[in-house]
Parts: C-alpha cells; sequence; structure tokens
C-alpha cells in the first residue's frame, strides 16, 4: 500500500493541517516526523475550530494511530495541555490512539529561556525564533546531552542526564547573565509530568515496521515549510530540523523505501512570518489584501504574516530537493477578484537573470523578482469541489503554476472546511 509524505513546500502556513486531516480518511497510521509545537495546525471541521502544535493533525480522526516521531523535540508539558484541551473538545486520545518514540528528545523549561535570551540580546540579526526552545533542544540533541523520553523511566538515569545538561547551560546562562537552573526543582518536575508522558511511550520504529508488512497506510506529517530546512533554507533565518521530505522516515524510524508518494502544500501566493529574505514581498495594497483575505495570522505565535505573490522559481526548487511528486494548492479563494495576478518566475542578481534563489545569504537579499502577469477573475472560488466549479481564469492560473514548478497539482483546497478540496490524483493510489 502507498505511503505519503506531506510537507510544506514554502516558507510555512501553507494549510498542511487541514490536508493532512483530509488524507487522515484514507491512512491508518498519521506520524509527526519533526520540528516542535513551534508549528501550528489549524483544522476546520463541522465549523468547529481545532488548533494543533504538537499533536499530529490526524488526532482528530477517530479509529487512527497518531505517532511523535524521534525527530520531533516535544515539551512535555505543552503537549499534556494540549492534550486537555482537545479532550475537552469531544477528541478521545489514549495510548492506543497516540504513541510517542521513546527516544524523542525533550523540550525543558531552561531551553525556552536560553532560547529568548538569545533573540533579545541578539544585536546583529534575530533570527525571529517563536521563543520556544526548539532550537535549543535540537542542539542539545547535537551535543549528546538531551534528556529523552526513555530517559523519565529511570530516576537515576534521569538525574545522570539532566546534570550533564545542567554542565553546559549553566555555564550558558552565566555569559549571558541568567541565574543557575534549580537543579532539584527541575528534577521533580521532570518526575511528576513522567507518568503522564511514559503512558503514551513505544519503541515507534517497532510498531511502524510491522504496520507497514501489515500492509496499512502510513501519512507522514512534516511541520514548517522547505524553505525553512536547516540545511535548504533562507539560513539562517531557519528552523532546527530538515523539513524536507528527505527526514521523514529518519524522524520515525523507518527506511526510505517506506515512501511512496511525496505530496508538496502550496499557497496560491505566498507568505512568511519572521525575519529573512522574501522575493516577492509585498508592501502595497495588494499584500494588504492577501493577509486581510487569507486571515495570515501565525497559530502558533499570532504574529502577522508577510505576504507575497506566488514565487514559482522556489517552489520549482523546493519540489527537487524534497522529491515532491504533486502538490496541494491551497487557498485559491485568496486570490478570487484580483484584476491582475503576478507569479515570479526568476530573479535579477547583479544584472545576471536566474531562475533559482542562491544559497549565499547576501544574494539572497538582493534578488529581485522577474514577474509574469496573467488575468485574474471575479467569480468565487471558495468552497469549490469540482474543476467545473471554477472559473476559466482560476484553471487558468493553476495550469500555468503546474508548468511554471514543473510538478502536477494532485489536490486544490478552496477553504479550510474539510470538504472542500478537489481531489486530481488519490496520492494513496498504488
Amino acid at each position: 500500500m502507498a505511503n505519503v509524505v506531506v510537507v510544506g513546500a514554502q516558507w510555512g502556513d501553507e494549510g498542511k493541517g487541514k490536508i493532512v486531516d483530509w488524507l487522515s480518511e484514507r491512512a491508518d497510521v498519521i506520524c509527526r516526523f519533526q520540528g516542535g509545537h513551534n508549528a501550528g495546525h489549524t483544522l476546520v471541521i463541522d465549523g468547529e475550530v481545532f488548533k494543533l502544535h504538537a499533536l499530529p493533525s490526524g488526532v482528530v480522526r477517530s479509529g487512527k494511530l497518531s505517532v511523535i516521531g524521534n525527530g520531533v523535540v516535544l515539551d512535555p508539558w505543552h503537549l499534556i495541555k494540549e492534550i486537555e484541551t482537545i479532550r475537552g473538545q469531544g477528541v478521545e486520545i489514549t495510548p492506543e490512539t497516540l504513541m510517542i518514540a521513546e527516544n524523542t528528545p525533550l523540550i525543558l523549561p531552561f531551553h525556552g529561556e536560553l532560547d529568548r535570551a538569545r533573540e533579545s540580546q541578539n544585536s546583529v540579526a534575530k533570527i525571529g525564533t517563536t521563543g520556544r526552545g526548539i532550537g535549543p533542544a535540537y542542539e542539545d540533541k547535537v551535543g549528546r546531552r538531551v534528556i529523552r523520553v526513555a530517559d523519565l523511566a529511570d530516576a537515576a538515569t534521569l538525574e545522570l542526564r539532566v546534570d550533564r545538561a545542567l554542565v553546559h547551560h549553566n555555564a550558558l546562562r552565566s555569559g549571558l547573565g541568567l541565574e543557575a537552573i534549580d537543579r532539584d526543582a527541575l528534577i521533580a518536575q521532570l518526575k511528576e509530568i513522567a507518568p503522564k508522558i511514559l503512558q503514551f511511550a513505544a519503541p515507534v520504529w517497532k510498531v511502524l515496521n510491522e504496520k507497514r508488512k501489515a500492509g496499512k497506510r502510513i501519512l507522514f506529517e512534516g511541520a514548517q515549510g522547505a524553505l525553512l530546512d536547516i540545511d535548504f533554507g533562507t539560513y539562517p533565518f531557519v528552523t532546527s530540523s530538515n523539513v524536507i521530505a528527505g527526514q521523514a522516515a529518519t524522524g520515525v524510524g523507518m527506511g526510505p523505501g517506506a515512501v511512496n508518494y511525496v505530496l508538496g502544500i502550496v499557497k496560491a501566493y505566498t507568505t512568511r512570518v519572521g525575519e529573512g529574505p522574501f522575493p516577492t514581498e509585498l508592501h502595497d495594497e495588494d499584500g494588504q489584501r492577501l493577509g486581510e483575505r487569507g486571515h495570515e495570522f501565525g497559530t502558533t505565535t499570532g504574529r502577522k504574516r508577510r505576504c507575497g505573490w506566488f514565487d514559482a522559481a522556489l517552489v520549482r526548487q523546493t519540489c527537487a530537493i524534497s522529491g515532491i511528486n504533486g502538490i496541494c494548492l491551497t487557498k485559491l479563494d485568496v486570490l478570487d477578484g484580483f484584476d491582475t495576478l503576478k507569479i515570479c518566475v526568476g530573479y535579477e542578481l547583479d544584472g545576471k537573470r536566474l531562475d533559482y534563489l542562491p544559497t549565499a545569504a547576501d544574494e539572497q537579499a538582493r534578488c529581485k523578482p522577474i514577474y509574469e502577469e496573467m488575468p485574474g477573475w471575479s467569480e468565487s472560488t471558495e468552497g469549490a469541489r469540482s474543476w467545473n466549479d471554477l472559473p476559466a481564469g482560476a484553471i487558468k492560473y493553476v495550469k500555468r503554476v503546474e508548468e511554471l514548478i514543473e510538478c502536477p497539482v494532485a489536490l486544490l483546497s478552496t477553504s479550510p472546511e474539510r470538504e472542500d478540496t478537489i481531489l486530481v490524483t488519490d496520492p494513496f493510489s498504488d
């Protein structure tokens, strides 16, 4: 059976949550494979809004197994609070419906404190992090001093891991003018939260490989977007993990052969939260209109998103890097009513034309978009559920996007509602 990876193909906020939720009806298992609770997925189901951050988007579907993989960094206190919130909306979450990989790294309170202290004292160039501690937790993972879910099960191991982490962090905090961490208080906090987390702990790699052998369909859910990838994003204004599809298998403990189809989620225009280059960013009435019509405020932070025209050169680049087989084009309805639409087809850099965004940060900042113009449409596309419901101008726009990014459209989303989706190619088809 086909297994599908869903990744963002821009700077995040493309609408992955709705699409993962929509696809999860066809899946048996839904896995988060990277990122932390800096991600924010908003689902609208029968008019009710669910805001998810650490939980996989498939958790609102009954009868499905949701998995938090080892590629994620997990704030245990935030997770328990989120579980309680979602349960309060009538969603059942039990160890039978949610599993956390035993080797998942934990975000601790001092990670967030360090994140915020660095950002506030950085006089060179702010990264624009959410301050949730995601970056410092990934640093500790690579530095071999992180505390993992399995460590919560043994008091002696837990204390050893805490002591190792504090040697590093207290030295850092001293340099930043922060007080030393209260070791005993931290250990007490961890021991208190441990049973609430350990009830969900499992050898996820083993469970998933058994599910695969049994022919179950697995849906891999990414967070953020390819342009925030630690290696291939607009560095240093990126997240601290690999976001692209290649991380899906590593982030849950499966081989690359487990992935059969990669679906890239792409807005019909472009947005970005935080700092960093953005070639097609608009500072005019069109940019304001996109932001207002698209309700462009971050699910996690509430920050206003920067808005701009669709950048085909960037999406073509991310499709190649993630090995995307097809895209889901979201928020097409936000473009309703524009007389003229623009699509970026490349860049001008120091008098030369480029068809990709260069790696060097200074060159990225100097890239000027080269636009192709298309007529817009006056009819509404909101809520369309078939090609026949779309105006001719919208269909031409979609077809031109396909040509420019060199990748077919597999799905179209025309509102936040689950069923307002046009299926062109089923990613789960064998």
